[in-house]
Order: C-alpha cells, then structure tokens, then sequence
C-alpha cells in the first residue's frame, strides 16, 4: 500500500532533490572541473604566477613589491623605507606595496602636495641613479591606481642599469642585456605601452653573476 503524501510535503521533497542536486553539480563538481583544467593547462598562472628560489616561493609576478635596505630599526614603523641601489626600483605606492591596502593617493594633477611629491621624487630619483632631473620618466615618480603594479617602463629600467650594475660590481652591458630581455611588448601589438616586470627582473638579476 502506497502512501501518498500531502502535496505541500511532495513539493518540498522536490526541493530538496533539487537542491542535493545542484549543491553536486555547482558546488563539487564544477569546481573539480575547472580546478582541473587549470592546473592542466595553466598551472603557473592558476596557482598565483609564483617565482621560485631554491624550490621556495619568493615573490609573485603580479604583485610589485619593495626592494629596500633593511630598517636601522625593524620595529619603528615611521622610518622611511631606503631604496637598496642593488636592485631595480619599482614605481612608487601608495600603500607600501601592501596587497591589503590596494589603492591610489586620489589626489588631481593641481594638488599642491601631489606637484611637490612629484618633485622631491624626482630629485630623489635623479641623485640616486645619477642622471639630471629631466631625463626621469614619469613613472619613477608617480604611483599606479592600484599601487601594486610591478610593472615599470623600459625607459626607467634602462635609467637604473649602470647603478644596478656598479652596485653589483657587474659589467652595465651585461645587466642592460638581461634588461632588454624583459621588456614586453604591447598587448596585441596595440594595446597599452612597452612595459618590464621588475619583480622577473629582479628575480633572475639575483642569478646574474
């Protein structure tokens, strides 16, 4: 003998099928499924873009980072940060590079602050890569939207070669060429400027002997 239920619990059994149902599909399996195939065909990207030293994960290709001497004093954290003339310099940020704090300084081009930001680091920037105030590109001295951008402009990579190189006490033709070796291209060939990932490129100058 068949029971038959009333239909406001029969409806409700529906329901529940329904959702057991798509909770497999849209919760475990789809994602299974794309999961997969990222790890098949683009692993390096779909695991974070990750540079590796020694097997261990140092930096991440698609977040900038500082390249600064260590503080006096670790635990005072008023004192400027030093760039370290060792390696190239990203551009500036706002929020120190930190991932947490993503963001612009949303000042406008008239900013009387932002004009004299602009202009102490461009000083800064000419004294400690040795060239004139003039021949600074834009981008040493003005921070990106998002602050994270580890992306700068040929001109500015160029600019730090013969710094980089002293420092390191490398012939400046040899670091010029790993330089050229990481300028890519336009999107498409059309979208956007020539750009270097200076976190590659510090990356493998660490390997640079």
């Amino acid at each position: 003998m068949h029971t038959i239920l009333p239909p406001v619990l029969q409806r409700h059994l529906v329901a529940l099928r329904m959702l057991l149902a798509f909770t497999v599909i849209t919760g475990i399996a789809y994602p299974l499924l794309v999961t997969g195939i990222a790890q098949a065909g683009l692993s390096h990207q779909a695991n974070g873009s990750l540079l590796t030293t020694n097997g261990r994960p140092v930096a991440s290709s698609l977040i900038g980072q500082n390249f600064a001497l260590p503080k006096k004093n670790p635990h005072d954290a008023q004192e400027p940060l030093r760039p370290d003339p060792q390696w190239f310099q990203p551009r500036p940020s706002t929020g120190g590079y930190d991932p947490t704090n993503s963001g612009a300084s949303n000042l406008g081009p008239n900013n009387l602050d932002l004009i004299k930001t602009v202009k102490d680091r461009r000083a800064a920037v000419a004294a400690f890569d040795g060239v004139p105030p003039a021949s600074v590109p834009a981008d040493a001295v003005t921070a990106s939207g998002s602050g994270l951008d580890p992306e700068i402009s040929p001109a500015y990579a160029y600019e730090q070669v013969d710094r980089v190189a002293k420092a390191r006490h490398l012939a400046p033709a040899k670091v010029r060429t790993l330089v050229s070796q990481h300028v890519r291209g336009r999107v498409l060939g059309f979208l956007g400027q020539e750009r270097v990932n200076v976190v590659e490129l510090n990356h493998d100058l660490a390997g640079l002997v």
